[in-house]
């Protein structure tokens, strides 16, 4: 489903290499993504490069972002997902566990990239983003296409009790007497609840607990953890 490309340095979706977008996420090897230097190097590595990067500041909210044109280099936001029209504009999120979901409408020309923990998910992300697409740029979920990111999956991801008041039992299990989430599959029933079609879902299926020696996991290295980035770009 995935290719590995950059000499290990990260992953994208081979599905949609014939359209003209980049969906891509770091690995390990590139190095943690917060630090500007190792962001800049990895961008580079795109071809074609970005002209603007513009990076959503994570709050686990539900806050959606409409990135318009704009002459600046690189811009900060304070959100949890981010949709554009504006080519070659580089759309970006830090990961450690949570999910990246990357969605391109096809007919009109949009993106949108979500980070999406527990909190946001709680929030209601995924329908808050559609809306915006569908307001702002017509889309219709049925012309979307979706890529999961990595995550922490159902195999690692233990929660609390307090989870039972926020999510359906659909969506927690119950093993050697701790409770999991399933952050993934909860996202995707949302998307095709939209109208999302489930063979438009690619997912790259790795959880990062599982597969921490070439993913960053907050859960395995708590504090010393490095970031992922994912990013999302028009041509």
């Amino acid at each position: 489903m995935f290719r590995i490309i950059k000499n290990k340095f990260s992953y994208q979706f081979k599905e949609l290499d014939h359209f003209p977008l980049t969906f891509i996420f770091s690995l390990r090897q590139a190095k943690d993504m917060r630090k500007k230097d190792n962001l800049i190097s990895f961008l580079e590595k795109l071809n074609p490069s970005a002209n603007r990067l513009v990076i959503a500041k994570c709050l686990h909210s539900s806050k959606v972002v409409l990135v318009e044109s704009g002459f600046k280099k690189e811009e900060i936001f304070y959100c949890d997902s981010l949709v554009t029209q504006d080519k070659r504009t580089a759309l970006a999120i830090f990961t450690a566990d949570c999910l990246s979901i990357f969605l391109y409408d096809l007919k009109n020309e949009a993106i949108g990239l979500i980070h999406a923990g527990w909190r946001s998910t709680k929030e209601e992300i995924v329908f808050k983003t559609i809306k915006i697409m569908k307001d702002k740029f017509f889309t219709k979920a049925g012309d979307l296409f979706v890529g999961f990111g990595p995550a922490i999956r159902n195999c690692c991801y233990e929660v609390g009790e307090e989870f039972k008041r926020f999510f359906s039992s659909k969506y927690l299990s119950k093993r050697r007497g701790k409770l999991y989430f399933d952050l993934v599959k909860i996202n995707r029933d949302r998307l095709i609840s939209c109208g999302v079609k489930k063979e438009r879902i690619y997912d790259c299926a790795f959880c990062t607990s599982c597969y921490n020696d070439i993913l960053f996991s907050f859960r395995k290295e708590a504090d010393t953890a490095g970031r992922i980035v994912s990013l999302a770009m028009l041509h």
